[in-house]
């Protein structure tokens, strides 16, 4: 069931079908918006029907086309929906919400979008740029991040000053399409895996 883990946001998780491990969903309660949904079986009890669907990356389609509702992707995955279904784009900036706002992060995929939330002391969502299925955060395993023989280094750098650049945002919450959110002091566990990222985990098994 979902969880309200800041006043006005819910959260839950669902096993992801081609990755084998549990991936993360929210619903921005104020607005309705649908974040990256993946429904669970047996479904999921919202309290209102979802305003609009948000992808923080075009690879998040997951249960999309189970709700009857826009969606929105950044205009630079479009291209991922070419064969449906229908998805509008949004440029870095756009206020999708009255409490939902893209942010850049273009540096594991140039569609990869920060979601600044106005929901309780703010929160802010990561699309696939960093993890959370341990202790700190952490970047995605490098066989994710790159093709095969391909350095991760400098993505793992760019990553990094990507980040670094909302650092300035307000926000205590940090959110996650991947891994566990931090209702609270996200914001400095942001700064410690900017500063100081450590050794790249594997996923769980």
């Amino acid at each position: 069931m979902p969880e309200e883990i800041i006043p006005g946001l819910l959260h839950w998780t669902a096993p992801h079908p081609n990755i084998g491990f549990d991936v993360s969903s929210h619903f921005v309660i104020g607005s309705r918006t649908l974040i990256d949904p993946l429904l669970p079986d047996g479904g999921i009890e919202l309290g209102a029907e979802p305003e609009r669907i948000v992808l923080s990356t075009r690879h998040h389609r997951r249960s999309i086309e189970e709700f009857d509702c826009p969606i929105f992707c950044h205009e630079s995955g479009l291209h991922e929906f070419e064969k449906g279904p229908a998805v509008q784009g949004f440029a870095w900036g756009d206020q999708l919400a009255p409490d939902v706002k893209a942010l850049e992060v273009d540096a594991i995929s140039p569609d990869e979008t920060g979601l600044l939330i106005d929901a309780g002391g703010g929160a802010l969502l990561l699309a696939d740029a960093a993890m959370h299925y341990v202790d700190e955060v952490h970047f995605v395993p490098d066989q994710y991040m790159v093709d095969e023989g391909d350095d991760p280094e400098p993505v793992k750098l760019a990553i990094r000053e990507a980040l670094s650049k909302l650092l300035d945002l307000e926000f205590d919450a940090l959110l996650f399409a991947h891994g566990s959110p931090i209702p609270t002091g996200g914001k400095e566990a942001l700064r410690r895996f900017v500063e100081q990222p450590p050794e790249t985990p594997q996923p769980p098994q």
